[in-house]
């Protein structure tokens, strides 16, 4: 199905990054990310840079079937290849993955496309190049990423100034320092380990969904 602007904007609240390298012993991705949807997660990314293509494909393949079941926004991970081959909703892609493509082309105007930019300028860029949303961060310092460098929120700020495209901020946010990104102009939160990392992902999503509502629900 083809969201809207406003459908995704309101899905950015909570939108959940996997990584199955927090699985305990006997958990599945599949069973975890069933969990956390059903616990207030609204929209999610799968991303597993450790998968085979094939092993890729086939854990898509699963969530996709959950998501579209809760009605949660799906989308995978810079493979354009295997968004399209499991009909996810959309792609998540970086810079790196847009310099000499033209992926809205290759995806078409229905699925959802999702950029990470962190200066005004690639904002900018992303939303001429057809993103229907921007990733920007990192905020805070993460662990995800070695190699991130956190960025200010005044630049949050400046980019939400310069698109009109949803916002959701990434890197290293938990529930204990997103009251900061209050009033910075983003459409909510996107986490990895704030929610895979969990004891209990379920309550921790519950708990941050309910958070998210208090910071960004009057967005």
């Amino acid at each position: 199905m083809k969201y809207t602007r406003d459908e995704i904007r309101r899905a950015m609240l909570l939108y959940a990054v996997t990584d199955s390298h927090w699985l305990k012993e006997g958990q599945t991705l599949a069973d975890v990310t069933a969990e956390v949807v059903k616990s207030g997660v609204t929209f999610l990314q799968i991303r597993e840079k450790g998968l085979a293509p094939e092993a890729f494909e086939a854990e898509a393949e699963a969530l996709k079937k959950l998501c579209n079941a809760a009605g949660v926004p799906f989308v995978v991970n810079d493979s354009v290849e295997i968004a399209l081959a499991c009909d996810a909703d959309g792609v998540h892609v970086g810079q790196s993955d847009i310099r000499g493509r033209d992926i809205r082309a290759i995806i078409g105007p229905d699925k959802i496309l999702g950029i990470t930019a962190n200066t005004v300028e690639r904002a900018v860029a992303a939303e001429k190049a057809g993103a229907d949303y921007i990733g920007v961060g990192a905020m805070f310092a993460t662990g995800t990423k070695k190699n991130a460098v956190n960025i200010p929120i005044s630049r949050l700020q400046d980019i939400r100034a310069a698109v009109s495209i949803p916002i959701v901020a990434i890197g290293g946010i938990t529930e204990q320092n997103m009251d900061r990104l209050a009033g910075s102009g983003a459409d909510g939160i996107a986490v990895v380990s704030a929610i895979f990392a969990a004891e209990d992902p379920a309550a921790a999503a519950k708990s941050l969904r309910e958070h998210c509502e208090r910071v960004f629900g009057n967005r």
